[in-house]
């Protein structure tokens, strides 16, 4: 099955060039949905089962997310969205805080500038492939600046930790002693987090259970809530320690 791709953007000339990033990026079969203002970007994402991405369509799974729209800000859309099974990376030229933090906060996985090389946006992308969030090196260095000053960045939940803690922060700690009060995994997430604590990457792990690796992102980000976690290595940790795998 194709994996289904979402770029929000108004330009025309950057959305040309965002999909040829995306099919540059991924192996896979891409199927792009192309939307230049959040009133198509919503009537695209209707058609997939809505902001919680229900109702039995196929949804998208990865979406670039332009933040300057003509009819309004890329923000609300990720707001919106924060139930939506897809990765969704804002894709934008700016780079300062008051536009990098709110996004992240609003659920976005990743954040790249457009402005960086079509080579350098690739490798960022692909990212996503071996677990890693996918940031513009200027992103990078930001977010490890603001963290070693000890500047408050919070996500919104567990799936959003890694801005902190894949960026120079201290995780949370994992609560070891406590008794799991999570909802119970399922065989293939059982099978995924095996592997993960292995410390294969999500290629890797796609291949060895010949599923796409789009559904294994899943799989992982159904583990991090109900385990309540936020990195491979928190969910490894926790899964040695309770019997899990």
């Amino acid at each position: 099955m194709a994996v289904k791709v979402l770029i929000v953007e108004d330009n025309p000339v950057a959305r040309s060039f965002l999909c040829r990033v995306v099919r540059e990026s991924f192996s896979d079969t891409i199927v792009i949905t192309e939307a230049g203002d959040l009133e198509s970007a919503r009537r695209q994402i209707a058609l997939t089962g809505g902001a919680q991405g229900l109702h039995g369509a196929d949804p998208f799974k990865l979406m670039l997310v332009d933040l300057e729209l003509p009819d309004g800000n890329g923000m609300e859309l990720l707001a919106e969205l924060a139930q939506y099974p897809a990765t969704k990376i804002v894709t934008t030229l700016y780079s300062d805080d008051d536009h990098l933090f709110p996004a992240l906060q609003r659920g976005a996985d990743g954040y790249l500038l457009k402005e960086d090389r079509f080579e350098v946006l690739v490798e960022e992308l692909q990212k996503i492939v071996r677990g890693q969030p996918p940031l513009s090196p200027a992103i990078a260095r930001r977010l490890l600046t603001h963290f070693r000053a000890g500047g408050p960045a919070e996500g919104n939940g567990p799936d959003r930790a890694w801005a902190a803690s894949g960026a120079g922060g201290g995780s949370r700690p994992v609560p070891l002693e406590k008794p799991l009060d999570h909802e119970r995994l399922t065989p293939r997430e059982s099978e995924v987090l095996t592997y993960l604590s292995k410390g294969f990457t999500i290629k890797e792990i796609a291949a060895l259970m010949g599923i796409k690796w789009f559904t294994v992102n899943d799989h992982i980000k159904s583990i991090y809530k109900k385990l309540n976690v936020s990195s491979r290595a928190e969910a490894a940790v926790l899964a040695s320690k309770q019997g899990l795998v």
